[in-house]
């Protein structure tokens, strides 16, 4: 069977990118709860119109690795990524050293929460 069609216990690589998709939109909408924002808060710390935002947390868009930095520079936040082998019980780990701090970005619209 070919690397597109099965991943990790038969699931396909596109439920597998959809699932990823959801954490990563989930988290961000924790993120943004936890600080009171909006998403209209979050366009202005990104420079981003309000539907560009939807579009990032409606999880139905195939998210870059690109736009997960640009919405985590935008909050000052940080993005992990881990590989880990659920089978064996442990958390997942790291892959590397931490990388440094981003420096910040100044966002196009002044908003009181970037």
């Amino acid at each position: 069977m070919a690397w597109r069609e099965t991943v990790e216990g038969g699931r396909t690589a596109e439920l597998a990118g959809a699932a990823l998709a959801r954490q990563a939109t989930a988290s961000l909408a924790g993120l943004l709860a936890e600080r009171g924002m909006t998403r209209k808060d979050l366009a202005d710390c990104m420079g981003v119109s309000p539907g560009r935002v939807s579009q990032i947390l409606s999880g139905g868009e195939n998210l870059t690795l690109r736009s997960l930095a640009a919405v985590a520079e935008s909050l000052d936040a940080r993005v992990e990524i881990s590989f880990y082998d659920p089978s064996d019980g442990r958390e997942p780990y790291a892959t590397g050293p931490a990388l440094p701090e981003a420096a910040p970005i100044t966002p196009l619209t002044p908003s009181p929460y970037c």
